[in-house]
Parts: C-alpha cells; structure tokens; sequence
C-alpha cells in the first residue's frame, strides 16, 4: 500500500491542506511536507497520529475502501493503545509476545 497517496486520499476527502493535517494530528508541518515532498514513509507514531487526526483506526486506514470489521474487544484495544505513552506502548507489546 501506499501510505502517502492514502493519506492524500483522506486529505482531498476533508479538503485540508498539509498544515491542516500537521496542527490536527499533533505534527510539525514539516513532518507532514517531508513525508510527500521527499517521499519519506511515516514512522509508526506519525501514522497513529495521523489516523487519530482523521477519526479512524489504522486497521481502517489499511483496509482500503473496505470498512474494517473490529469486534467491540478490539475497538476497545485501539481506542486504548492511543492513549498509552510509547514506553507503555513497548512493555504492552513486550507482554504480549511473552504469551
């Protein structure tokens, strides 16, 4: 997939602008601009930003015109992964492969 023309799409479908898009996901606008003017991927942090910026989960965003199903336990999963800091992030997915 790719991410920028995704996130090219979800822009022109709100009409933002890359500083609208950099001041509603928490970016500096020249993350946002380096990310299409240099044809950089975003980073994992910077595409959650992105997504939260935009309303939807990243499982959304990589379904590509297909509405992702989440089951109520997942939704709650995502809706709390975006609030944790990146160390609780990193011990969370520590945890997990542990299992």
């Amino acid at each position: 997939m790719d991410t920028q023309k995704r996130i090219r799409e979800l822009m022109e479908e709100r009409r933002w602008t890359d500083y609208r898009l950099a001041k509603e996901a928490n970016l500096s606008h020249s993350t946002v601009t380096n990310m299409f003017n240099r044809n950089n991927a975003p980073t994992l942090p910077t595409l959650e930003a992105v997504c939260r910026a935009f309303g939807i989960t990243l499982a959304q965003f990589f379904a590509e015109g297909e509405e992702a199903q989440l089951t109520e336990d997942q939704q709650k999963l995502f809706s709390k992964w975006s609030t944790l800091t990146d160390r609780q992030k990193q011990i969370l997915l520590e945890l997990m492969d542990a299992i």
